[in-house]
C-alpha cells in the first residue's frame, strides 16, 4: 500500500506543472493584505505615461512639431500598436495635427505649452530641492559616489531633470565631480565631495525635531492587526539608527542592522516624490546602500511602515505614514503641475468621445434606427455583464485558492522570485 501512494505522488508531480508547484510553495509566504486605498494611489495610466513621452519626444523636435510618419515608427519605443494620428486625435486638448505641405505634423497645443512652461519655470525654482535631493541620495550611499546609469533609474521619482548632470552636477563643482575610471560610458559615476551635516538629517530625526521627541517610526495600521502592532513595538524598541551613519561597524543581521536598513529605505522614499518606488529598481542599489539581499523580506516584516504592492505585475514600495487613503499628505510642487497635464489628457479624451458619440447617434438616426432600441440594447448588455460578475463570484464553480487567477495575484511568486520591472 506504502509504494502505491509513493508512485501515485511521484505520478502526480511529475505531471503537475512547476509553475503551480512554486505558487503552491508561496502560500506559506504571507502576502500584504490589499489597501484599496493605497491600490488606487499606485494605480499608474498607462495613456498618461504614453502621452508624457509623446510629449517628451515632440519637445525634442525642431519647432517642437514632429512629422507622424516619424512619430509613428516611435510608437515601436513606446510598445504600442496602432496608428499614431488616430492616438493623438484622441487628446485634442494636449496635440493638434496640421497640414505642412503634403505631409501632416503633431505639435502641442497652446494649453499643453502653458503646461510645458510652467513645469520649466518650476524646475528652475526648485534648484535648490533637487540640489538637497542628490546630495542626500550621494551621502546614503558607502562611498559617497553613485553610477550615472542607477541615477538615471531614479530621476523620474526623484525629480530630477533630464539634464541634472548639467543643471546641477556641472553648475557646483565645489560639491560634484564626474568620476570615470574606466572610460566607459557606462561606469560614469557622480562622486559627493563635501560631506554636509545639515542634510545628514533624516525625515524621521527632523520630524522628531519638531515634535521634541527621540526619532522613532509612525505605524500606520488599523489596532485590529494585533500580531503586526505587536511585532513593530518590539522593532521599535531598537533605538533609532541614521540611515547616514557608516553601517560597517552594525553586524549583519542583527536588529540594529535591521533598524538602520529599515531607515534608509524609508529616507530615499521620503526624498520621492509620490514617495513610492520599483522594488526591483530599488534592489540595484544594494551594494551601494548596504541592503540585504532579501530586500523583499525586509519590507514585508515591516508592513507599518511599507505598503507592499504588485500592481501591474510591477513591484512597489510605497510609505504609508505619506498619504491619508489614496492622497498624499504633502504634494511636491512637481507632482502638483504633472496632476494637471494628467487633468487635461482626462479633458480632451472626453470631448473625444462625446463627439465620437453624436456622431455615432447620427449615423442611427440616418439609418432609421430608434435610439430608444439603441439604448434598451446597452442596457440589457449592462445588466449581462454585472450578472455575470455576481455568477462569478458567487456561483457554486467559482475556482478557489491558486486556481482562481484573481487569487494568484494576491501572491507574490517566491517572494519577487520573477524577474519584473
Amino acid at each position: 500500500m506504502a509504494q502505491l501512494i509513493t508512485k501515485t505522488i511521484h505520478h502526480y508531480l511529475h505531471y503537475v506543472p512547476q509553475q503551480w508547484l512554486l505558487q503552491c510553495r508561496t502560500l506559506s509566504l504571507w502576502s500584504m493584505k490589499k489597501d484599496p486605498d493605497l491600490e488606487s494611489a499606485l494605480s499608474r495610466n498607462r495613456r498618461w505615461i504614453v502621452n508624457n513621452q509623446i510629449k517628451n519626444i515632440i519637445l525634442r523636435y525642431p519647432n517642437h512639431e514632429i512629422p507622424l510618419n516619424t512619430l509613428q515608427k516611435k510608437f515601436r519605443t513606446l510598445d504600442l500598436q496602432g496608428n499614431a494620428h488616430n492616438w493623438v486625435s484622441k487628446y485634442p486638448c494636449c496635440f493638434e495635427v496640421h497640414l505642412r505641405g503634403d505631409e501632416r505634423h503633431c505639435c502641442l497645443t497652446k494649453r499643453m505649452m502653458s503646461l510645458v512652461a510652467e513645469e520649466e519655470s518650476l524646475k528652475d525654482s526648485l534648484e535648490p530641492v533637487f540640489l538637497r535631493r542628490l546630495v542626500k541620495l550621494l551621502m546614503l550611499s558607502l562611498h559617497k559616489r553613485l553610477n550615472v546609469l542607477k541615477i538615471n533609474e531614479l530621476k523620474r521619482s526623484l525629480g530630477f531633470p533630464d539634464d541634472y548632470l548639467i543643471r546641477i552636477v556641472a553648475k557646483y563643482p565645489d560639491l560634484f565631480r564626474i568620476v570615470n575610471h574606466s572610460g566607459r560610458r557606462s561606469s560614469m559615476e557622480v562622486e559627493l565631495l563635501h560631506w554636509d551635516p545639515d542634510f545628514a538629517v533624516s525625515a524621521v530625526e527632523a520630524k522628531a525635531q519638531e515634535l521634541g521627541t527621540q526619532p522613532c517610526f509612525s505605524c500606520s495600521l488599523p489596532s485590529s492587526w494585533v500580531k503586526s502592532w505587536e511585532r513593530f513595538q518590539e522593532f521599535d524598541s531598537v533605538p533609532y539608527i541614521s540611515p547616514y551613519s557608516d553601517p560597517r561597524g552594525l553586524v549583519e543581521g542583527s536588529r540594529e542592522m535591521e533598524k538602520r536598513n529599515v531607515g534608509l529605505v524609508h529616507e530615499l522614499l521620503s526624498l520621492t516624490l509620490w514617495k513610492k518606488v520599483s522594488i526591483i529598481k530599488l534592489g540595484h542599489f544594494r551594494k551601494e546602500f548596504v541592503l540585504p539581499e532579501k530586500l523583499n523580506v525586509l519590507l514585508l516584516k515591516n508592513p507599518g511602515i511599507f505598503y507592499v504592492s504588485n500592481k501591474y505585475q510591477i513591484y512597489t514600495v510605497l510609505l504609508r505614514e505619506a498619504y491619508v487613503g489614496s492622497q498624499l499628505v504633502d504634494k511636491d510642487p512637481m507632482v502638483v503641475v504633472k496632476e494637471k497635464f494628467g487633468e487635461l489628457m482626462q479633458e480632451g479624451l472626453h470631448e473625444y468621445n462625446q463627439r465620437r458619440r453624436f456622431a455615432n447617434l447620427d449615423k442611427r438616426r440616418k439609418k432609421g434606427i430608434p435610439l430608444a432600441r439603441v439604448d434598451e440594447v446597452k442596457g440589457r448588455r449592462r445588466r449581462s455583464c454585472k450578472n455575470s460578475d455576481v455568477d462569478d463570484d458567487h456561483g457554486d464553480n467559482k475556482l478557489g485558492g491558486l486556481l482562481d487567477p484573481e487569487e494568484r495575484k494576491r501572491f507574490y511568486k517566491v517572494l519577487f522570485g520573477d524577474d519584473t520591472s
